[in-house]
């Protein structure tokens, strides 16, 4: 059996699932994927058996390079901004 991950390493897990749901180019993904991640990684984290962590780590670790290939084709064909999403500012000409 494979050692159990470190907490360490699990939060490193963590915060690469967030910054790969951040790349989402889609609003509703991009929160979906954000909430996801976090109520996921609470649920897990208080616990204290190493072969639930092992199992979990590994599915996350699986799961983490199909959100990266999902945010790739995600951003490749992302559509408009929602209205709800930060706008830049659009900087007016003017006249006088």
């Amino acid at each position: 059996m494979a050692s159990p991950p470190t907490k360490q390493s699990i939060l490193h897990l963590y915060h690469s699932m967030l910054r790969t749901s951040q790349s989402f180019s889609s609003y509703n993904f991009r929160h979906y994927f954000v909430r996801r991640t976090k109520e996921m990684f609470r649920d897990i984290q208080k616990e204290t058996d190493e072969a639930k962590l092992a199992a979990f780590y590994a599915e996350k670790a699986k799961e983490l390079a199909v959100l990266k290939r999902s945010a790739i084709v995600n951003r490749l064909y992302g559509g408009w901004k929602l209205v709800v999403e930060d706008q830049k500012p659009s900087r007016e000409r003017s006249d006088s």
